[in-house]
């Protein structure tokens, strides 16, 4: 076997670089926080873009001063959130200021007031029968100012003289802002002119189009922390399941992550870990309290005896949890870690914003979910999709293997890895007599 040279192997380190940055940076100026490597991705554009397009279906385009990933959807629930700078998500009004302030950017002069940008955007929503005063004014200038933030985050605006928060001021402040009509209208990726409504955009845009499941299913591994088998069809699991090696093997020339195979379900892991979002274990205290709920609710809910369909058992992807069962743990987790923890103390004294920030961030991570409907029974799927595997072809039976019906908190398998289990083992250097314990992630 012929070893690859060394120029091929910076080659496919530079590609690879390149790829990663674009996957988890979509929109990449080359004047912005990733100038540094905009070159890369100039330089491998064309390898890029084809890539990009055989194994996600991803559009890529490149310009002299930017690069845009346009990402597809997963559906419903799937999106990546943006937030404020505090961490609070964009709620439905915030995104509404941010498509109203796209909408007149596209066409807006190169230079102009805030005060006039702000007009331009109270006229577009009155066109479009938005009110834009959530529960005040105070309130519904904070949020625009959100969704401009974010605007200036993506280099749509640059903050020439003052800044895009001269709107909450009292007095009424004012700016000169910068726009960039190129990269204002490249944001959005979904197919706008075709789409009736918002539902219909996401739907449409959730669509792998004429190659299917292998696209989806490439999507899901990439896009999301665990994909569990029964949120696949028939045919998606086939295509999973008679390929994963293979894909493993491609991912880690593209994307430099590994493939980690269980019976319930496929994850995507990044040594560097890089190209997430989402971390668990973390800092702060909704994600402390998480990582110990988990670690908890798995001690005392994890099956006796999972098996396999394929050796005659039954397969487990996850469990309900009883009512109550997760204010009863984070009542103790409160107790036991709040104080020395120096746990918030808005949470300390709320439990239900604990919970729900808890309970919201593992949803994200994909380690509990609530019942309901799932892709492998029909739910989401595009109109006219095959969602049944090829004939003759057997795939993994994930009938019941999880609780169904609505309502409810079911955990889910991929929880596991984030227990611990404690072994005893003799001690090498120790006197005899003396074991040791160690704690071995499952």
């Amino acid at each position: 076997m012929t070893l690859p040279s060394t120029h091929d192997v910076a080659l496919a380190a530079e590609r690879r670089t390149a790829a990663r940055l674009l996957l988890a940076h979509p929109l990449v100026a080359s004047d912005g926080a990733h100038a540094d490597l905009f070159p890369l991705i100039r330089r491998h554009a064309d390898w890029l873009g084809k890539r990009f397009q055989q194994v996600l279906g991803y559009r890529l385009l490149v310009d002299s001063s930017f690069a845009r990933l346009f990402k597809a959807g997963l559906g419903a629930g799937s999106g990546h959130r943006l937030e404020r700078s505090t961490g609070t998500p964009f709620t439905p009004h915030t995104y509404a200021c941010l498509a109203l302030a796209l909408s007149v950017l596209v066409t807006a002069p190169e230079q102009m007031l805030l005060s006039h940008m702000v007009a331009d955007i109270r006229a577009a929503a009155a066109d479009a029968g938005i009110e834009l005063e959530e529960t005040g004014r105070a309130a519904g200038k904070r949020t625009l100012v959100a969704a401009l933030r974010q605007l200036v985050e993506w280099g749509v605006l640059i903050e020439t003289e003052g800044q895009v928060a001269a709107i909450a001021q009292e007095a009424g402040g004012e700016a000169l802002i910068t726009v960039d009509r190129e990269l204002a209208r490249v944001v959005v990726a979904g197919p706008l002119a075709q789409s009736r409504d918002g539902a219909d955009l996401v739907r449409q845009a959730a669509d792998p189009g004429f190659s299917g499941p292998r696209t989806y299913v490439r999507r899901m591994l990439v896009e999301t922390p665990v994909v569990h088998l029964d949120e696949l069809t028939d045919a998606e699991r086939d295509w999973l399941r008679t390929r994963q090696r293979r894909e493993a093997q491609a991912f880690s020339e593209l994307l430099g992550l590994e493939m980690e195979i269980r019976a319930e379900g496929v994850a995507l892991v990044d040594p560097e870990d890089e190209l997430t979002d989402l971390h668990l274990p973390g800092t702060g205290t909704v994600a402390q309290a998480a990582l110990l709920l988990v670690e908890r609710l798995v001690e005392r809910l994890r099956p006796q005896e999972p098996g396999h369909p394929a050796t005659g058992g039954k397969l487990v992807i996850g469990v309900a949890v009883p009512d109550g069962l997760v204010d009863e743990v984070l009542i103790e987790l409160i107790a036991e870690y709040g104080q020395r923890s120096n746990w918030q103390r808005g949470y300390l004294d709320d439990l239900p914003a604990m919970r729900e920030a808890v309970l919201d961030l593992l949803v994200r991570m994909r380690l509990m979910a609530h019942a309901g409907r799932l892709r492998a029974e029909g739910e989401g799927l595009p109109e006219g999709y095959a969602e049944e595997a090829p004939e003759g072809r057997t795939v993994t039976d994930v009938h019941d293997a999880r609780p169904g019906g609505d309502g409810g908190w079911v955990l889910l398998a991929a929880a596991a890895r984030y227990a611990t289990l404690v072994a005893v083992r003799p001690a090498a250097n120790a006197r005899q007599g003396t074991d040791v314990q160690e704690e071995l992630p499952l």
